[in-house]
């Protein structure tokens, strides 16, 4: 009998080790995890950056669930999703987006609170570089990903001058993060033929070929728990009834603790389904290990 507790003693022991392994790491330093990108890539809001999302190092994993809202003058974008850090080298994403054209739908012949919905599935691959170690170089942290996004709407999208209601974004993003400044920078090039990245359709009666598209980030570490930032997004213009804008934000990011970020930004997306003065504000909550 005592033989018989000793060797359950040892296997509760042995379980309780494996169990630990098993655990989720969250070594990163806090806000390295980056914020959720509308299009579900970890980033800033509008860009993904070549960070891999979670705090999951090279021997872990790492997730984030997000939610975010953007609400300008005329429209509503919501946007739910999921991304996966494996090992700090790939990243795995699903975005699920909502466009909800409100009573603006009636005027451009939709009816009211019409909607649209898009999937983006994505995965990045950090190729070389760290963001965090490399501290004693200017080599930034380099990524490239992809973005396969479906839209809903197919036939009306084909109206408007669409080429297609699916397509994919390819982008390679650079970032480079300052510890001793508390700042991030980075740069990031997409090609594509989305329009309105993607709620508009892929291509169009103006041009279906793929664009170069610069997009950029910058933001500093104010204290442990509050960051500050400027994004800038180029768009291509497909479409002939509706011109694009450049997209731009302002934004603030509050960590109350590592696992949790919540994000509030002043945003200009321009001119959007021929509504011109887009502007209002962008909300995010995003939870993860």
């Amino acid at each position: 009998m005592a033989a018989l507790g000793t060797l359950v003693a040892l296997a509760a022991s042995r379980f309780s080790a494996q169990a630990q392994d098993l655990r989720p790491e969250s070594g990163k330093l806090i806000a390295t995890a980056g914020l959720m990108q509308i299009e579900g890539a970890g980033g800033g809001g509008l860009a993904p950056w070549a960070l891999i999302t979670g705090y999951g190092t090279q021997d872990a994993v790492g997730a984030n669930v997000h939610g975010t809202v953007v609400r300008v003058t005329d429209f509503t974008l919501s946007t739910f999703g999921l991304a996966v850090g494996l090992y700090d080298r790939v990243e795995l994403s699903y975005a699920r987006q909502f466009f909800d054209t409100g009573a603006t739908g009636r005027s451009l012949g939709l009816g009211g609170g019409y909607q649209f919905s898009q999937d983006v599935y994505g995965v990045k691959l950090r190729l070389f570089g760290d963001g965090v170690l490399d501290q004693d170089s200017w080599l930034p942290q380099v990524a490239a990903g992809i973005q396969y996004k479906v839209n809903n709407r197919g036939a009306v999208l084909r109206a408007i001058g669409a080429r297609s209601d699916q397509g994919a974004d390819f982008y390679i993003a650079a970032t480079k993060l300052f510890l001793a400044q508390s700042l991030l920078l980075n740069a990031t090039m997409r090609l594509t033929r989305a329009n309105q990245i993607g709620i508009l359709g892929f291509g169009g009666d103006r041009s279906n070929a793929y664009h170069p598209e610069f997009e950029g980030s910058a933001a500093v570490l104010l204290s442990r728990n509050v960051a500050v930032g400027a994004e800038y997004r180029t768009k291509p213009n497909n479409l002939r009834f509706a011109r694009e804008s450049d997209w731009y934000d302002l934004f603030v990011t509050w960590l109350p603790m590592k696992a949790v970020s919540a994000t509030l930004a002043y945003v200009d997306l321009g001119s959007v389904a021929t509504r011109k003065h887009q502007e209002g504000v962008y909300a995010s909550i995003q939870l993860g290990f």
